[in-house]
């Protein structure tokens, strides 16, 4: 079984119920979600040997975020305690032509005040065949940056495969800031994972022909996307998602990937959304699992795209499908008639 460890902040999200706006909630659901963390729950669920590492206070609501990875099989002997608090966001979601909306209170969380001293990354990577991180967690300081290159560095020594969804968040840091961070990680990084937007906002690099705010996009512009992030950074892969907006609820979702030689392009897929916050790192994680049970480039691509159509059904951060599931779906049966 192949071991993948992801590297990142497990947040608290707080929820008003359904559609309801912040300030007509008068109780908040509470559930966990991150980046890394999806991505490694995903992963556990395919039945890969996953380990999740950041760091969480010691007190219950520490423990009730590290519950809710032991809980679907994901390693969290790697994740240091300490520290005062866990991030939160507070997530509002969207119906039509409002938009959702995230607000943060994750300043001064345990890992975003971690130190070197917090991390063993020799003996993290030991036995790990593949390692993954986001651009959010660079971004929650330049500690953490450090711990990220510091990780990407053991990663490479011991001999890891390294990706990397850059997931800009403007919340978080600038432009100007991303892109000098992003661009020292990159070095690093084996197969580059971005949603339609990250390459503009990090790295300057835009489609052609293209309005994502418009609900218009060109499937042929990102083709020079990839190849110039691929002759930048030397990346063996480079994987963009490519989401169609036409509200809040329907989108229609797809993804490309460029191995230096050829140009796939997955099957497209018009999704009704219950909840698609997790949909990048259900995309990330259903792409590492295509490579390292042996897929194809295009059969990898598609699973990864199925796996992350059935994200977007699901409730909270995390992916909750099976192999069996996303392999059906990706094999054409997308009618959503009851399974007996």
């Amino acid at each position: 079984m192949s071991r993948v460890i992801t590297f990142g902040e497990l947040m608290l999200r707080l929820a008003p119920e359904g559609y309801y706006r912040f300030v007509q909630a008068d109780t908040l659901g509470a559930t966990f979600g991150g980046g890394e963390a999806n991505v490694a729950v995903s992963l556990a669920n395919y039945g890969v040997d996953a380990a999740f590492v950041s760091k969480l206070p010691k007190h219950e609501i520490g423990q009730a975020a590290v519950n809710s990875l032991r809980k679907y099989g994901v390693d969290t002997s790697l994740i240091t305690r300490g520290g005062d608090r866990v991030g939160i966001y507070y997530l509002e979601k969207g119906a039509s032509q409002r938009a959702s909306k995230c607000i943060y209170d994750r300043a001064h969380s345990a890992i975003a005040e971690a130190t070197s001293a917090d991390f063993d990354w020799d003996k993290i990577f030991e036995g790990a065949d593949w390692f993954h991180f986001t651009g959010i967690t660079p971004a929650l300081g330049a500690n953490v940056a450090e711990l990220c290159k510091e990780a990407c560095k053991a990663a490479k020594a011991h001999g890891v495969k390294v990706s990397c969804d850059l997931n800009y968040r403007g919340k978080l840091w600038t432009r100007a800031q991303a892109r000098e961070t992003m661009t020292e990680l990159c070095k690093y990084v084996d197969v580059c994972i971005a949603n339609e937007e990250d390459a503009k906002d990090v790295f300057g690099i835009e489609a052609e022909n293209t309005d994502i705010h418009g609900g218009k996009l060109n499937y042929e512009g990102y083709k020079s996307v990839a190849k110039q992030l691929k002759d930048t950074f030397g990346f063996e892969k480079v994987a963009i998602t490519l989401r169609t907006s036409y509200s809040a609820n329907d989108n229609d979702w797809a993804a490309m990937l460029y191995d230096g030689n050829e140009y796939y392009f997955s099957k497209k897929y018009s999704v009704r959304i219950v909840d698609r916050v997790g949909g990048g790192d259900s995309f990330g994680a259903g792409l590492i699992y295509g490579f390292l049970s042996g897929k194809s480039c295009q059969g990898a691509l598609e699973f990864a795209v199925a796996a992350s159509c059935l994200k977007h059904s699901i409730e909270g951060d995390y992916n909750m499908v099976s192999v069996d599931e996303v392999e059906k779906l990706a094999g054409g049966d997308g009618s959503g008639r009851v399974q007996r």
